[in-house]
């Protein structure tokens, strides 16, 4: 893990232009350059970018996109059980080769606890979010007497929006048989997260699953319990920082939102981002790196910037000649 006293600032992996094998098209989302191989394939590249409130912020998160990539690959794996997956290979710490899915472009969002957006809305005397009600009297960071499930629309442009399960059913974004399908496989899902998060003293508090279909059945795509998708608490402090009214330490995201908003960037119109301190970015390495070891058990080792675009390219050419022979 990185030291803060001594860690050096390193470029990162800002954004990639590949022309590889076989390629048919290019997609860059807010952290992954996406290349569709022979329309069957996807090569999904998770570079060191970091958004919030909808955002890419200015500055790379050094080994960012490895933790992303190797978080959801370790996750993807532990839940096959679950629902098949479009993973097929990992030939580089920041890619994943998988099987391309008609996407569902609906997020579903797993919440056990009550904070971040659903916390938001709370505060305000909402009890409402997405047709779900949430009860009353409970404080920031209360867990739920069940999980909730509160969808959000996946936009290509500006920011995601709260749907209701009726809505998603009424608007025909995907027949009912699926979301209900996958509102089942999400709550298992979340259920296993738990789990595997509680065996490493961990509480996993709300995430996000995307979807997609192939061959006509449901597959889980995208990432799995990073922190770029999900939250969590250290479960031996949970109980007395409740008790006492004071914040969670969070392995998430979340505190990047939170030091956005402290210095006044919501991503509301004529807002400007702050400038990011070399302190601050390390501080975002040192989280996503702290929650890969925890969750994992594993030293994160972490890669060499020297070169890293022809190794990566290298890689990925390697891997697409495997899956072609």
């Amino acid at each position: 893990m990185l030291n803060s006293s001594s860690a050096k600032m390193e470029k990162g992996l800002m954004a990639t232009n590949f022309f590889l094998k076989n390629q048919t098209s290019f997609y860059r989302g807010k952290v992954r350059d996406v290349y569709s191989i022979d329309n069957d394939h996807l090569v999904m590249v998770a570079c060191d970018r970091i958004s919030a409130f909808d955002h890419v912020l200015p500055r790379a998160i050094p080994h960012k996109g490895e933790v992303l990539t190797q978080l959801a690959a370790y996750f993807l794996d532990a839940t096959t059980d679950i629902v098949p997956n479009w993973k097929i290979a990992t030939p580089d710490p920041n890619v994943t080769i998988g099987i391309k899915c008609e996407t569902i472009p609906i997020e579903i969002v797993v919440r056990g606890y009550l904070c971040g957006h659903a916390w938001r809305i709370y505060k305000t005397g909402e009890r409402i979010i997405c047709g779900v009600r949430m009860p009353d009297g409970l404080k920031e960071n209360d867990k739920f007497p069940e999980p909730i499930i509160t969808p959000a629309t996946k936009n290509s442009e500006g920011h995601d929006e709260d749907i209701s399960l009726e809505d998603i059913i009424d608007k025909k974004i995907t027949s009912k048989k699926n979301i209900e399908t996958i509102y089942k496989i999400s709550l298992k899902l979340y259920e296993r997260g738990v789990a595997m998060a509680a065996e490493r003293g961990l509480i996993l508090v709300d995430t996000k699953y995307e979807f997609g279909l192939h061959d006509k059945s449901v597959m889980l795509i995208d990432e799995v319990h990073t922190p770029d998708s999900s939250r969590f608490f250290y479960s031996d402090s949970y109980d007395s920082l409740q008790k006492a009214g004071k914040p969670q330490k969070q392995l998430s995201k979340e505190f990047v939102r939170e030091w956005l908003m402290e210095n006044g960037f919501q991503g509301l119109e004529g807002q400007v981002v702050p400038d990011m301190t070399d302190e601050f970015v390390n501080s975002v390495t040192e989280r996503y790196t702290e929650l890969f070891e925890a969750m994992t058990g594993r030293t994160f080792v972490e890669r060499d910037y020297k070169k890293v675009l022809d190794t990566i390219e290298e890689n990925i050419n390697n891997a697409i000649s495997s899956l072609q022979n």
